[in-house]
């Protein structure tokens, strides 16, 4: 069997991924992580990777509503082996649960960055020079 040249996420890594961030997101949900930082910040996963391998999982999480979303990651990773614990009634289709690291989701600090230099008036002028010619 010749394994795949280009990096990208196979099907299986991209549903299983999809499937261990709906698990989590239940966790986070019901309130089963006690510890009062997780508990008080609503939290959004907005993508899960996983290993080739299935058996390392990092969520990419953004905290709403906090300015320090350092204190909330370390907090995740912290309880990370407890919330893996948690994972299991509703992943028992794996054969290996997959270990959780959690990372700071940056994108919709990048999309922000997009969306103001589109909407800059630099910009908005070279569009209406376009829409000219």
């Amino acid at each position: 069997m010749t394994r795949a040249t280009s990096s990208a996420p196979s099907q299986r890594m991209l549903r299983v991924g999809e499937q261990v961030r709906a698990a989590i997101t239940q966790v986070l949900q019901r309130g089963e992580v006690r510890d009062p930082l997780i508990e008080k910040t609503v939290i959004s996963i907005s993508e899960v990777r996983m290993s080739p391998d299935l058996k390392h999982a990092t969520a990419f999480v953004t905290p709403l509503g906090v300015p320090d979303h350092a204190a909330v990651i370390d907090a995740l990773n912290r309880n990370a082996k407890y919330i893996r614990g948690r994972l299991g009634p509703q992943l028992r289709q794996m054969k290996y649960m997959p270990d959780v690291r959690f990372r700071d989701d940056t994108s919709f600090d990048n999309y922000k960055k997009i969306d103001e230099l589109l909407r800059s008036p630099e910009v908005a002028r070279d569009l209406d020079e376009t829409d000219e010619e």
